[in-house]
């Protein structure tokens, strides 16, 4: 009796697919994410804590994420979760930071790239103008978003996937 054939390995297992984290809640190009996500074949994770109504967009690579409320609830959910290769769209700094720890990408919704160049400044910035709001002065809000920001919002998004998928595809 002959011994048999030997085995044929296995494919080595598909990569994991990049995931889009959007910090839900006050997001406001949460169609645009939609849009650049359907195109390029990745799949969104929208994390809110359901302070605002999010309609699912009922699109099937689209998850509602509502985690329960209170401070940072929602940033604690995608950091935990994010890996190296994801992206995370975010107005929040700290959660950004958190993100670049994990070697994940991150970006505003005005398409401002986070790296590990430029968000110790951003959160110093962020320090500075707590303070200054706490002693009374008025800092001002971020400006409603304009057709150059949502433009500039699509390109960086798009460059962050595509280099996400490169990497990961490169492993």
């Amino acid at each position: 009796m002959s011994d048999p054939a030997p085995a044929t390995p296995l494919p080595p297992s598909p990569l994991p697919a990049v995931t889009i984290y959007v910090d839900g809640d006050a997001c406001p190009v949460r169609e645009e994410t939609y849009r650049v996500a359907a195109r390029l074949g990745v799949s969104v994770v929208v994390v809110s804590n359901g302070s605002r109504p999010i309609r699912p967009p009922n699109l099937p690579f689209v998850r509602m994420v509502v985690v329960g409320e209170g401070a940072d609830i929602a940033d604690d959910w995608i950091a935990e979760r994010i890996t190296a290769g994801d992206v995370c769209v975010t107005a929040d700094i700290p959660l950004a930071a958190r993100c670049l720890a994990r070697s994940a990408r991150a970006l505003s919704s005005t398409g401002h790239v986070w790296s590990g160049d430029n968000i110790g400044t951003a959160l110093a910035g962020r320090e500075v103008s707590r303070h200054m709001r706490e002693t009374g002065l008025a800092t001002g809000g971020p400006r409603p978003l304009d057709k150059a920001a949502r433009s500039s919002f699509l390109n960086a998004l798009d460059t962050a996937v595509q280099a996400a998928k490169r990497s990961r595809s490169s492993k």
